[in-house]
């Protein structure tokens, strides 16, 4: 960090900032990584945050699309490192920065603004293969563009395969994201689970109070999305043998604790109807030393050598 310029040194701690006071659990996994990982994904996180805030805010949905449209522009001048380091942009600073640090897929992003326009424009969701697209461009993009960072070692068997597992698990995070904020999203006038899992489990009333709609198997659809979800992580981690120890803890803390979110849910579907499911500091805590002691990581490369035989 000492022979960073100063100017990039405060974009990067701007970048920093944003991601310890808007993002808890993905902070909490990208510090365990090594100072100039952790600043790349803080710049990501704090040009991710700035498109995904423009599709929550209060702004018309023809002015969403002119900023969107807009930093889709200052995403093009940093792909051909058009940013002066004393550019008053700190986050633009910052990934342009991180951009010659690394061999990320800027690309990436552009996928991200596509995904928030779909919020934008209201798009609908009739089947998993159809929410699975959005998922790839709001989550699976940042798998991809998180792998840019941490790159794979040496001789990582299905090495080959890593972007895909990153992706994988970028889509099992959104689809967790999903559960855990469904009524929030209803209010909000958004639904994102699958038409055709809602009609099969007779929710298509909405989600908008602290109960159950009468006649509605709700935690016949948790379920069944949950079984999703743990399928598209049980994938998602094959992806943690290719790391190194630092990057796969991160991996492994980040996506352990969405897991065990998951299973919070699983045990009270209806939870998410009453409020926020979250976890606390002490179970974080374990998530994170499991994922640096590399108990996941091996357990992981134990299994797929089971799959392989």
């Amino acid at each position: 960090m000492q022979h960073l310029h100063p100017q990039v040194i405060a974009a990067y701690r701007y970048c920093e900032a944003v991601t310890g006071q808007q993002a808890r659990n993905f902070a909490y996994g990208i510090r365990l990584l090594p100072a100039a990982e952790r600043q790349a994904m803080s710049a990501l996180y704090a040009f991710s945050r700035r498109v995904d805030d423009i599709g929550d805010g209060d702004l018309s949905p023809e002015a969403k699309q002119q900023r969107l449209e807009g930093t889709r522009e200052l995403l093009a001048r940093i792909r051909d490192q058009g940013i002066a380091r004393d550019d008053t942009d700190p986050v633009a600073v910052a990934l342009s920065h991180a951009a010659r640090r690394f061999p990320i897929p800027l690309d990436a992003l552009d996928e991200l603004i596509d995904g928030v326009l779909m919020d934008v424009r209201g798009a609908s969701y009739e089947t998993w293969d159809d929410l699975r697209a959005y998922c790839r461009c709001v989550a699976g993009a940042i798998g991809r563009l998180s792998l840019g960072v941490f790159g794979t070692v040496p001789g990582a068997r299905e090495s080959a395969r890593a972007s895909e597992y990153a992706d994988t698990l970028g889509l099992a995070l959104q689809l967790t994201n999903i559960l855990r904020d469904v009524r929030e999203d209803a209010e909000g006038g958004r639904t994102y689970l699958p038409a055709e899992d809602l009609e099969k489990f007779g929710c298509t009333t909405g989600f908008t109070t602290d109960t159950v709609p009468p006649g509605a198997d709700f935690t016949g659809l948790v379920h069944f999305e949950v079984r999703r979800a743990r399928a598209l992580f049980a994938e998602g981690y094959r992806l943690l043998p290719m790391l190194d120890r630092r990057s796969g803890a991160c991996v492994a803390a980040m996506a352990g604790i969405y897991h065990r979110l998951l299973d919070r849910i699983a045990a009270d579907p209806a939870a998410v109807l009453r409020g926020r499911v979250s976890l606390p500091g002490h179970e974080k805590a374990y998530v994170a030393v499991r994922g640096l002691s590399g108990f996941d990581a091996r357990l992981v490369s134990r299994r797929t050598s089971r799959w392989t035989a």
